[in-house]
């Protein structure tokens, strides 16, 4: 339509100044090749502005970030999982050499480039290596093959990877000279995937310390409770059978999950299950002294988070909470949407106690029966982070409450 228009507009003004149609004809042509000529001029400044969004070294620098974010997740998987990834294709990309070795102590674990040849090659300087925790400069003797001197492969360098100074393997890069600069490249990559590694072997061993206090947690189930709750069954034997054998079900339900598996993490539901059968066994013991109130949003049940997190926080308001008072004591549990994260509170009206003995208690400074809430606040902080551990609000005679907050959404425990 507008082309029209500007034919049409063209021939007007030919027209009124009294020219042929063969010279409005020529006016045109002219018109189209000059808009032609200035829509090439734009593109050509935009592909060219483009290109000048950063300068060569910027541009650099990006490229080598972003591969090596696309080498730190596989790498922080251990060296074993890499080795069996395309973590050799990003390395290859950070070395810019043809050829790129990854081994562990058994040998060569994957490569890029290197056909079995060389690797058969490499398995020496590899060892050597590996055995003096010293890098191996490679000249074209060590990597002579069928080819001769065609081959591509005219130098490398061999540089060993280590964890909290103990060599688990190494890496090669292979090129076709200047081993010098190789081996400084080299090392650098080298150090880049030890720190990745060590990251790896500290999440594993966070991971352990968090299982080892899960399995002290369940060892510590509290004797002073199964002391009460067996008395409590033992008071309705005789009174009422029923009653007693209800509650000696519930009390093998609870010891079950308490103790079941490997089963690092549940759901909010699975979690007040333990917890309503927790109370249902002290209320046998307490009768009208305690009274109860949950408030659950229904999108927060499938929430996950580390098992054996709320019972202890229960226990602890019924022990040190409402216990020690001599009138009915309130415990309130609620779990609500706050976003991306579930937030979970305990919250009693019993005694109280000193905020600086709590402080001292989730340092891990206070020694006694309340040693849970301080492993329930170390395994939130290694699951989710530092941000997720317990708030605890509380003051002699004014009650106890304690809060935690769990994210809907996690990446260790989906994968779990």
């Amino acid at each position: 339509m507008a082309l029209h228009r500007a034919w049409a507009a063209s021939v007007a003004v030919g027209l009124g100044l009294g020219l042929g149609w063969r010279q409005v004809t020529e006016v045109l042509w002219v018109a189209v090749a000059g808009v032609v000529l200035l829509l090439v001029g734009v593109l050509r400044f935009a592909v060219r502005g483009e290109r000048r969004l950063g300068t060569p070294a910027q541009r650099a620098g990006y490229e080598t970030l972003r591969t090596a974010n696309l080498v730190a997740p596989e790498l922080r998987s251990g060296l074993q999982q890499a080795g069996n990834s395309r973590v050799t294709g990003h390395l290859r990309s950070l070395l810019g050499t043809p050829g790129v070795v990854l081994a562990d102590l058994a040998g060569v674990l994957a490569s890029e480039n290197v056909d079995e040849a060389h690797r058969r090659l490499l398995e020496g300087p590899v060892q050597e290596a590996i055995a003096s925790a010293s890098p191996q400069v490679l000249a074209a003797s060590d990597l002579a093959c069928r080819s001769g001197p065609a081959c591509s492969y005219q130098a490398g360098v061999v540089v060993p990877l280590a964890v909290d100074d103990a060599v688990v393997g190494a890496l090669v890069a292979l090129g076709s000279s200047a081993p010098a600069g190789l081996l400084r490249l080299c090392s650098e990559v080298a150090q880049f995937i030890s720190t990745q590694l060590e990251l790896a072997e500290l999440d594993r061993s966070r991971r352990r310390a968090a299982q080892a206090e899960l399995r002290f947690l369940r060892a510590q189930i509290s004797p002073h409770f199964v002391y009460n709750a067996i008395t409590a069954i033992e008071s309705f034997v005789r009174t009422d059978p029923d009653r007693a054998r209800e509650l000696l079900v519930q009390f093998a339900d609870f010891i079950r999950y308490s103790f079941r598996g490997q089963d690092q993490f549940v759901t909010v539901a699975e979690e007040l299950r333990l917890v309503d059968t927790y109370l249902e066994l002290e209320r046998a013991r307490f009768g009208e002294r305690l009274s109860v109130t949950l408030r659950v949003a229904p999108e927060v049940l499938s929430v996950r988070l580390p098992s054996l997190i709320l019972q202890p926080l229960v226990e602890n308001a019924v022990r040190h909470g409402i216990e020690p008072s001599e009138t009915v004591g309130h415990l309130e549990i609620s779990a609500e949407d706050a976003g991306a994260d579930a937030c979970i509170c305990v919250e009693d009206d019993g005694a109280g106690a000193d905020p600086e003995r709590v402080r001292r208690v989730l340092a891990g400074r206070e020694d006694g029966d309340t040693v849970g809430l301080h492993n329930v606040d170390e395994r939130l902080r290694t699951v989710f982070g530092e941000a997720y551990g317990l708030v605890v609000e509380t003051a002699p005679g004014a009650g106890t409450k304690v809060s935690l907050r769990v994210p809907k959404f996690n990446a260790v425990l989906r994968a779990s």
